[in-house]
């Protein structure tokens, strides 16, 4: 797998683990476990084929109910960025709209999620060429910072996902420089 393909996989499959787990994506868990079993990133590769086992180990109810308590009802936890240091809501509102321009200065727009939401950000990065996905998380970056402490103050075995982004972030800004 070439530098370009080994980002954009590897972004893509941490987007489908934040997803919502619904039928649909159980039935898909089996190809993100060949997927990552073709990362050339062993750090990446192992964290990912960890994650999955995890999840698989747990179970659909357990697994299904933690990622409900985690990511939909913690305020601290949840995956919507601008949602974790939030002390105004026209501080908010503005990097929402930061957000949302991130998406639309590289040719997308959300209909289904806020722009603030990881894995619709990490789906933008997946399909954007290297320099334009490490502008995305260099911009993002910040935030994905404060959820990993939040992660890691939660025990969230998720916290390992969230420094693969960031490992990437640090690689796409070597590869850009």
């Amino acid at each position: 797998m070439n530098t370009n393909q080994e980002y954009q996989t590897t972004l893509a499959l941490v987007a489908y683990l934040f997803d919502y787990p619904d039928t649909d994506w159980w039935a898909k868990l089996s190809d993100c476990l060949d997927m990552s079993k073709k990362l050339t990133c062993q750090q990446n590769r192992q964290v990912l084929l960890d994650t999955l086992n995890y999840i698989e180990t747990m179970g659909q109810q357990e697994y299904e109910d933690l990622y409900v308590r985690a990511f939909e009802f913690s305020s601290n936890t949840n995956l919507y960025l601008t949602m974790h240091d939030r002390t105004d809501f026209g501080k908010q509102a503005q990097e929402m709209l930061a957000f949302k321009n991130l998406f639309l200065d590289n040719g997308f727009d959300l209909d289904k999620e806020l722009p603030d939401f990881l894995p619709a950000i990490l789906e933008l990065c997946a399909s954007l060429p290297a320099e334009q996905a490490s502008k995305v998380l260099t911009a993002a970056r910040p935030k994905i910072e404060l959820l990993r402490q939040r992660f890691v103050e939660g025990r969230l075995a998720h916290t390992f996902l969230l420094d693969v982004i960031l490992t990437e972030a640090d690689e796409l800004e070597g590869m850009t420089a």
